[in-house]
């Protein structure tokens, strides 16, 4: 269930405080005493209550989608929101942390869903991507959310989708966890995680869970589509890549005729699998099994001709001298890329990075040197590291038995340099009771700050977010 947290930092001290999200799904199980809404990867058991002709005919409803929206704070229009990745999110406040709103993205616009991962304008405009299911297959859409409300009582009002891109298989869409996106450019990438809608749908039927309608495709490509910002104009060029599975983009910019396009990303689609609670409650020989064929993500950089036309030549690398990444069109609409990767061999030791923070407010979608993430020896990220694309240097914070969550970067009120401020994580000790902390490092030399200690427990969260509030 959705477990919302505060750290509030104040004249030198800090107080935390938390609340569950009241959600729909959080009100029944707490009625219940037992999970009562199916979720990603749960399946609900019949009502024992009920008698057994009607706990039957529950086997034949359609599954609900769940409003327990435990992935990622969200601003539209100046508020804050919670959300998954079904149709519904929830309004909170983000001082008293209440549940204050449901909010329906199928009230405003023809989706079945968004990621918790919107792109947001230094105007407000904001940015989103959502499926549609119809009987004429799938469609990706690409969403946008005016800057400003137009009443007091104004929420997704004046929500747009931009365009629709039909899935390569009608009958079995790609899974997207986010995009990417330029100053001119929303950038969706097609991948290899399909989703069986009729295995989905019957899910209940046949006792699965929504996760067991997802499966990896190795045999099939990546395809990158360009879609402008302005227009909606989806561009009739693919860009095609060999399999890789991606969650988290780092930052996409338009430079000198080509859009740079900077991901974690992993040649293995099985990361979903990873986190069965089977794998989870695993220790001694059988843990080290799953930790050593855990797939691993890395930071990968895709550049991507935006000036092709029939004037460019075939069978050509078409990225410019000193780029390890490679671009050759290799028909009269596509064009074929490779990576260049972002790291050197010292991330290796580290299992990969994960959960990719840049200075979003002053370099997202510009040219930029620095972003932050979690090295994931483990299930969970055991480090926090700091990569300079200078050099592809990296700087480490890790200690034994600690596990921090995404690192979150907050500039200094005055800063002149995109590293000027500092890197905050909640940092969990599971060998001890009561020991969770609120970690501070220095962005610039990733040196520790200090720590604000947490007398309470506090399960591991992956994403974060900063309200800069005075």
């Amino acid at each position: 269930m959705a477990l919302l947290h505060q750290f509030k930092i104040l004249g030198g001290q800090v107080t935390y405080k938390s609340r569950f999200l009241s959600s729909d799904s959080f009100k029944a199980n707490t009625e219940r005493n037992r999970i009562a809404v199916s979720e990603f990867g749960t399946v609900t058991v019949p009502d024992p209550c009920k008698n057994f002709f009607l706990r039957f005919l529950s086997r034949f409803e359609m599954p609900k989608a769940s409003d327990n929206a435990n992935v990622s704070f969200v601003t539209y229009k100046g508020d804050y929101y919670v959300s998954t990745e079904t149709n519904i999110m929830h309004k909170v406040d983000p001082e008293t942390l209440e549940t204050t709103m449901k909010v329906d993205w199928t009230k405003f616009i023809a989706v079945n869903g968004a990621t918790a991962h919107p792109h947001t304008e230094p105007d407000g405009t904001t940015y989103n991507m959502g499926s549609s299911y119809t009987a004429k297959g799938a469609s990706y859409n690409i969403i946008r959310v005016p800057p400003t409300k137009v009443s007091d009582g104004d929420t997704l009002e004046g929500a747009a989708v931009l365009c629709s891109i039909p899935s390569v298989d009608k009958g079995k869409p790609s899974y997207y966890h986010s995009f990417a996106m330029s100053e001119n450019y929303v950038v969706f990438i097609e991948q290899p995680i399909k989703m069986d809608l009729l295995k989905i749908v019957t899910g209940k039927l046949r006792g699965k869970s929504i996760s067991d309608g997802f499966s990896w495709n190795p045999k099939l490509n990546t395809i990158f589509h360009l879609i402008h910002k302005e227009t909606g104009v989806v561009s009739s060029l693919k860009y095609i890549a060999k399999a890789l599975s991606t969650f988290h983009q780092i930052n996409a910019y338009e430079e000198n005729g080509f859009l740079v396009l900077d991901m974690c990303a992993s040649d293995d689609g099985e990361a979903i699998n990873n986190y069965n609670v089977q794998n989870l409650r695993k220790s001694g020989e059988a843990l080290d099994e799953v930790y050593n064929t855990l797939c691993r993500s890395f930071p990968r950089r895709f550049l991507l001709p935006l000036n092709v036309d029939q004037k460019t030549p075939y069978s050509t690398n078409l990225n410019p001298p000193g780029s390890a990444a490679t671009s050759i069109r290799i028909a009269k609409d596509k064009v074929f890329c490779t990576h260049e990767d972002l790291h050197g061999e010292d991330l290796n030791q580290y299992g990969g990075l994960e959960f990719p923070q840049i200075n979003y407010g002053k370099y997202n979608t510009h040219r930029y040197r620095y972003f932050y993430g979690c090295g994931f020896r483990h299930l969970v990220g055991d480090s926090l590291i700091k990569m300079d694309l200078n050099g592809k240097q990296m700087k480490v914070w890790e200690e034994a038995g600690l596990y921090p969550s995404e690192p979150v970067f907050v500039p200094s009120p005055d800063a002149t340099e995109e590293d000027d401020g500092v890197v905050m994580s909640i940092v969990i000790t599971p060998n001890k009771d009561k020991s969770t902390f609120l970690l501070v490092l220095d962005a610039k030399t990733f040196r520790e700050l200090g720590r604000a200690a947490v007398p309470v427990n506090i399960p591991y969260g992956f994403h974060g977010t900063f309200n800069a509030a005075v």
